[in-house]
């Protein structure tokens, strides 16, 4: 996965929505599918990550002064 982590969010996406076009088509063989959906849970874990990471930065926000702030970002259920 090595390579995963280089691509950028919107390229995961783009991958991740082919692979999930690709299985609502359902004419993938079994095998295929299987590695198709391996790949998609590669790719949406890639995507959590990153977005996860973004949310951390976002929640401490540096005041003119140079000090940190936090803010809790509440999550819509």
């Amino acid at each position: 996965m090595s390579n995963e982590q280089k691509i950028s969010f919107e390229e995961a996406m783009n991958k991740l929505e082919q692979i999930v076009d690709k299985l609502e088509e359902g004419d993938v063989p079994l095998e295929a599918a299987i590695a198709f959906y391996k790949e998609g849970m590669e790719l949406s874990k890639l995507c959590h990550d990153k977005l996860k990471s973004v949310e951390e930065q976002l929640t401490q926000i540096i005041t003119e002064d140079g000090r940190k702030q936090n803010f809790t970002i509440e999550e819509e259920e």
